[in-house]
C-alpha cells in the first residue's frame, strides 16, 4: 500500500504551539554541498556565504532566539552526506538542512530527514524526483529543476529550428533527470532525440562522447550535465570543431560561475536558463554588489536561491512561533516568497517553489559593459510555465 503524506494544511493542525518556543534555544541551519569537486563554484562556499546573508538581514534572531549556519563538503557522495546529515541532526542539533547540489545526494538527504522529521530545503540539485515519486512532507524545492530547464532551453532552441537532438549525459539521477525532462520536451514540440553517451561525473576527457555526438547528424548536442564538466565539454567540443560542423551546443544546466569560468570568447551565443540574474533589475543588482562584496564574485541562481531558502525558512518559523519542523513546514507552504530572488513566489503541496525563470543568451564579449555583465534576458517564463502541474508530479501528498 502506498504511504500517503500529510499535506500543508493537515500538518498545521497538528502543530499549532501554545507559546513561541525553540529547541534548544537556537535556530542551527546547516549548508550542505559541493565544496571541493566539479560543483564547488556553482553553489559551494558562495552557498554558504549566502545563507549567512540572508540570517544578518533577518537580524540574526529568531523568535529572540540565536541563528546560527554551519556547513560541510559532501564531495558528490550519497553515503558522505547522509552521514554528516545523520551526525549534524543527532549530535548537533540542526535543524535544517539546505542547498544540497547534487541530486544524488539530494535525495539521500532528503530521505534521511523525512525518517528524522526534520526540514530540507534544496536549492543546488535540479531532478524533478525531489517534488515527485520521492517527494517529502517536510522536503522543498527551491531555485531550478529539470523541467523548468527543459522548458527553457530546451524549448527556445526546438523553436530556432534545433529539432533534432543528441544528449552528452552525466551518469548519475540528475543528468538522467534533465535528459528525459528535455526529450520529452523536444519531442513535444515535433522533434526528435536520435541518441545519448552517459558520462561519469567529472571526467576530464570527452573526446570519445563528442565523437559519437558529432557522428549522430543531430543538430543540437544537449549538455545534460552541470558544473566543471559543462565547461569541459564546451572546451573540448571547440577543439574538435563541433559548432563549425554546424551542431549547436545546448548548455543544459549552465550558470554565471561557469561563464565566467569559461570566459566570454568561449561562452558567446550560448542558450540557457537560470531563475535569477544579477543585473536583472535594481534589487537584484544591490544584491549582487553586496554579495561581490563579500565573495568576489556575483552570484547566480543557486546562490540567491540559497539566501531566498534560508529567508523564508526563518520567516515561516517566525510565523509558526516556533522551530517544530511539522508547523514550520505548514507555514512554508502557506506563506508566499517575496524576496530579491522570487516575487510572487508559491510553494505547491508537494513542495516545489514556484516562480519566474528567464531565458538568457551570453553576450558576446564586445557588447558586456561592466564585469560579470554576461547576460541578454530573451523572455520571462512564468513559473506555472516553467514547473510541472504538482497534479502530475507523482508526488503522493494529499491535500485533503
Amino acid at each position: 500500500m502506498r504511504k500517503v503524506l500529510l499535506s500543508a494544511a493537515s500538518l498545521a493542525a497538528l502543530a499549532a504551539p501554545a507559546a513561541a518556543q525553540v529547541s534548544d534555544d537556537v535556530v542551527k541551519i546547516g549548508i550542505l554541498n559541493d565544496q571541493s569537486g566539479v560543483y564547488a563554484d556553482f553553489g559551494g562556499k558562495f552557498s554558504y556565504e549566502a545563507a549567512r546573508m540572508a540570517v544578518e538581514d533577518f537580524g540574526g534572531k529568531v523568535l529572540d532566539k540565536p541563528v546560527e549556519v554551519v556547513t560541510a563538503d559532501h564531495q558528490n557522495k550519497p553515503d558522505i552526506a547522509s552521514n554528516i546529515a545523520r551526525q549534524w541532526y543527532d549530535t548537533e542539533q540542526v535543524d535544517a538542512i539546505m542547498e544540497l547540489t547534487t541530486s544524488s545526494v539530494a535525495l539521500a538527504v532528503q530521505a534521511l530527514s523525512q525518517e528524522k522529521q526534520k526540514v530540507t530545503i534544496t536549492a543546488g540539485a535540479a531532478t524533478t524526483e525531489l517534488t515527485g515519486k520521492q517527494c517529502s512532507p517536510y522536503g522543498f524545492h527551491w531555485a531550478y529543476d529539470t523541467h523548468a530547464l527543459a522548458i527553457g532551453t530546451g524549448g527556445a532552441l526546438v523553436e530556432q529550428g534545433g529539432d533534432s537532438w543528441y544528449f552528452l549525459t552525466a551518469d548519475y539521477a540528475f543528468g538522467y533527470s534533465l535528459e528525459e525532462n528535455t526529450g520529452g520536451v523536444v519531442k513535444e514540440k515535433g522533434g526528435q532525440v536520435m541518441g545519448a553517451v552517459r558520462h561519469p561525473l567529472a571526467t576530464t576527457d570527452f573526446s570519445s562522447f563528442l565523437l559519437q555526438a558529432q557522428a549522430s547528424g543531430a543538430k543540437v548536442i544537449g549538455l545534460a550535465n552541470a558544473g566543471l564538466d559543462t565547461q569541459n565539454a564546451i572546451k573540448q567540443a571547440g577543439e574538435f570543431g563541433v559548432v563549425q560542423g554546424g551542431q549547436r551546443l545546448a548548455a543544459l544546466l549552465f550558470t554565471l560561475a561557469e561563464v565566467h569560468g569559461l570566459g566570454l570568447e568561449s561562452a558567446q551565443g550560448l542558450t540557457l536558463t537560470e531563475s535569477f540574474y544579477w543585473n536583472r533589475n535594481e534589487d537584484s543588482a544591490a544584491f549582487g554588489k553586496r554579495f561581490m562584496e563579500r565573495t568576489g564574485a556575483m552570484p547566480n541562481m543557486v546562490h540567491a536561491g540559497t539566501y531566498s531558502a534560508v529567508l523564508s525558512y526563518l520567516k515561516a518559523i517566525e510565523a509558526a512561533g516556533t522551530d517544530a519542523t511539522e508547523a514550520v513546514a505548514a507555514k512554508l507552504h502557506e506563506l508566499p516568497v517575496e524576496d530579491v530572488f522570487a516575487q510572487g513566489g508559491k510553494v505547491a503541496p508537494n513542495g516545489r517553489m514556484i516562480s519566474d525563470v528567464y531565458l538568457l543568451e551570453v553576450k558576446k564579449p564586445g557588447d558586456s559593459d561592466v564585469p560579470w555583465d554576461y547576460y541578454n534576458v530573451l523572455a520571462t517564463i512564468p513559473g506555472d510555465q516553467a514547473y510541472l502541474d504538482p497534479a502530475e508530479s507523482g508526488c503522493p501528498l494529499v491535500t485533503n
